[in-house]
């Protein structure tokens, strides 16, 4: 009988001992799940901006702006927050994501509008519209958006280091403009509707100096203004010789009559 109560204790404490084991090996187990798997831990903004910067130079754009819009949401007033927000429109932008990319700016600077980042935020909003733009017999919208935001830059940031090259792209912009007036001044000139034709080269030496079509415009306004006081000088000559058949025409019909009246006395 002792030895059978000894037995149960000694069964006892081995589970009591097994139990205590297996709260003991969860908790200093905490950083596993249920799965086997090792939890995610808390990483710090440094860590977090270190990940979405190596994503985004690997080309995983996806990845980076997960990473960047992680650090904006888990750590909204740390310095790299702000940082993170630029990080977040550049992957939409080198994802292609123009549009977004686009929105993605504009609220950078509608919420830091002093933030030394802002001539950035500008140029690449005018890079999004530029990579948009369309055939020069295409509706030119996105070029016209891309000209306002290189000019704004240029305008407000007169300092800045991204001011040569909005100057260059605004160059080039102004220079698909100018094309898209002279193919529908050409288009305007093939179909003998000469000032219309005029009015498009003319804007282009007005608006589009210095791109690249001086000498071409200057050539094709003389030209289309040679064809006007042509079309002109044949429209007031084809005027006169109507003038001239309708007087012969009447001169005629009176001589008739004339000779009619002087016809019928005799008789």
């Amino acid at each position: 009988m002792i030895h059978s109560a000894m037995l149960k204790k000694m069964i006892r404490l081995k589970v009591i001992l097994c139990l205590l084991l297996f709260f003991v090996t969860i908790n200093g187990c905490s950083s596993l799940n249920i799965f086997g798997k090792k939890e995610l831990t808390k990483a710090s903004p440094d860590q977090l901006y270190s990940s979405a910067s190596a994503e985004y130079k690997d080309g995983h754009y996806k990845k980076a702006q997960e990473h960047f819009l992680r650090l904006k949401e888990e750590y909204p007033l740390h310095e790299l927050a702000v940082l993170a927000e630029i990080g977040i429109a550049d992957s939409l932008f080198s994802d292609k994501e123009y549009a977004s990319a686009v929105d993605a700016y504009s609220d950078f600077i509608s919420l830091h509008p002093v933030d030394e980042n802002v001539p950035y935020a500008i140029y690449q909003m005018g890079m999004c519209h530029y990579k948009q733009i369309e055939a020069i017999d295409r509706d030119q919208t996105e070029t016209i958006k891309a000209r306002k935001e290189f000019e704004k830059l240029i305008a407000r940031y007169p300092e800045s280091k991204f001011l040569p090259m909005a100057e260059k792209m605004l160059k080039e912009v102004k220079q698909k403009l100018a094309e898209r007036e002279f193919y529908v001044g050409n288009f305007y000139l093939k179909q003998k509707k000469y000032q219309a034709a005029l009015a498009r080269f003319e804007r282009i030496a007005v608006e589009y100096p210095h791109v690249g079509f001086d000498y071409k415009i200057e050539y094709y306004i003389n030209e289309t203004k040679m064809k006007i006081a042509r079309e002109e000088k044949e429209k007031k000559n084809k005027e006169s010789e109507k003038k001239t058949t309708e007087k012969q025409m009447t001169n005629k019909e009176h001589s008739d009559f004339q000779y009619w009246v002087e016809d019928s006395e005799v008789n």
